[in-house]
């Protein structure tokens, strides 16, 4: 019979990895327990995360925002670190699944399932998010640029955990924008999302930007050259246009059940056009 284990503790969580290598790690266990249901992975000895209280949490640490990894989605939400601060990762977080999976699942899960889907994705790409790994041994950092391989890759080691997200705070003045497209309003599987922050000067003139999208490649496409035909230019729909041109010559979308390789790239143009509302927004 298969084992379930509830950790109270990073030590009591170490012992449990010692002798159970193989067991599979969750904390909301809304795409683990799922997929063992369905019967697409086979049944494993299971540890659950989301009674070790040092894998909760917000921190804010003036210039910068740790989120601990087990933290539901819904608690994110209530957060002003997340809400004040980081509003492209708080806009994803929003329209997430239902509220039942936004208070079972965590922000670490998402992570680690590491699905072009993934709505947390595409965000903390933009603000340049390290991921924090631990295991018995100690920690170490990486980019989540470099840390996601592929669907479903990671450079997670065997005995590590996923413990924390480390995010610089953007400028203050800066727009941050978070829109997916999905066949349906709510409860839905992007079919491509955006995630953008702007930093214009006072006569609109784009100082900066950070652009990226889900759902339209292997993991998250970023791309500098669109970002840089911004940069230097007011932020109008002539300079949008062609970065958008740009992006999507650098997608690599798929055609699957829910929606076309060629559907995906204009929707991936389209999304970028829609920055030119929000400088009238924020003017």
């Amino acid at each position: 019979m298969k084992q379930v284990l509830l950790p109270r503790s990073l030590n009591d969580l170490w012992a449990m990895m010692r002798d159970l290598p193989d067991a599979a790690l969750y904390a909301g266990g809304t795409d683990l327990l799922v997929k063992i249901r369905s019967g697409s992975i086979p049944p494993k000895d299971l540890i659950c995360l989301e009674r070790i209280e040092a894998l909760k949490g917000v921190v804010d640490h003036g210039d910068r925002v740790a989120i601990r990894a087990a933290t539901p989605f819904s608690q994110l939400l209530q957060e002003p670190a997340i809400t004040s601060h980081l509003p492209v990762l708080a806009k994803a977080i929003a329209c997430l699944g239902s509220p039942l999976i936004r208070n079972m699942g965590t922000i670490g899960g998402n992570i680690c399932t590491a699905s072009p889907a993934g709505d947390t994705l595409a965000p903390l790409y933009v603000l340049n998010a390290r991921v924090e790994l631990a295991s018995e041994a100690g920690v170490r950092s990486l980019p989540i640029s470099q840390f996601i391989q592929g669907p479903g890759q990671t450079l997670l080691e065997t005995g590590e955990i996923l413990s924390a997200i480390h995010v610089e705070k953007p400028h203050p003045e800066a727009i941050q924008h978070f829109e997916k497209v999905g066949r349906r309003n709510a409860l839905a599987c992007s079919l491509a999302s955006m995630a953008a922050i702007l930093r214009l000067s006072d006569g609109g003139i784009v100082m900066a930007a950070s652009l990226a999208w889900g759902s339209v490649g292997p993991t998250v496409i970023t791309c500098t050259e669109a970002a840089e035909r911004l940069i230097g230019l007011p932020l109008s729909m002539d300079r949008l246009t062609e970065a958008a041109a740009i992006v999507q010559k650098a997608v690599c979308p798929i055609t699957d059940i829910r929606a076309t390789a060629d559907y995906r790239r204009a929707i991936v143009g389209n999304l970028l056009l829609r920055l030119c509302d929000l400088k009238m927004e924020n003017s």
